[in-house]
């Protein structure tokens, strides 16, 4: 969610919105590659679940450069999600963790966690709050 991480990761974009994903979750039971301890983010199915976010344009070549960060597709599955943009059905991608890297009781690092609070003009003020009231490792 952090627009400079995009940038540096080569996800250059064209468009940023912020966006709430309805019948989800955010969890932090994704294992990280780099600290096995700790969890990233990931979203699970939830009827009653709502998901802030920020809703990127970006080119193939920056979906590429993405998919190599989030470990596509060992850690991560690459999924289209259907969201209504503007009152017509738009094909959105996003990350979903791979059933075999999900882990129970993970908490995000500090500066993992820091990345996500950088989307703050995009998050409602209690979304915000929320976010930084989660528990971290460290």
């Amino acid at each position: 969610m952090n627009p400079e991480r995009m940038k540096e990761r080569g996800a250059h974009f064209t468009y940023r919105d912020s966006y709430k994903l309805k019948g989800y979750s955010l969890r932090f039971n994704k294992i990280s590659l780099k600290k096995p301890h700790t969890g990233c983010a990931n979203i699970v199915p939830d009827e009653a679940g709502i998901v802030e976010g920020v809703l990127y344009k970006i080119t193939v070549q920056g979906l590429y450069n993405l998919d190599k960060f989030e470990g596509y597709p060992v850690h991560y599955d690459r999924v289209g999600l259907y969201i209504d943009i503007g009152g017509s059905q738009e094909v959105v991608k996003t990350y979903i963790a791979m059933p075999d890297k999900i882990g129970e009781g993970l908490h995000p690092s500090k500066s993992y966690l820091d990345h996500l609070l950088k989307a703050k003009d995009c998050l409602s003020p209690e979304y915000y709050d929320y976010i930084r009231s989660i528990r971290t490792f460290d």
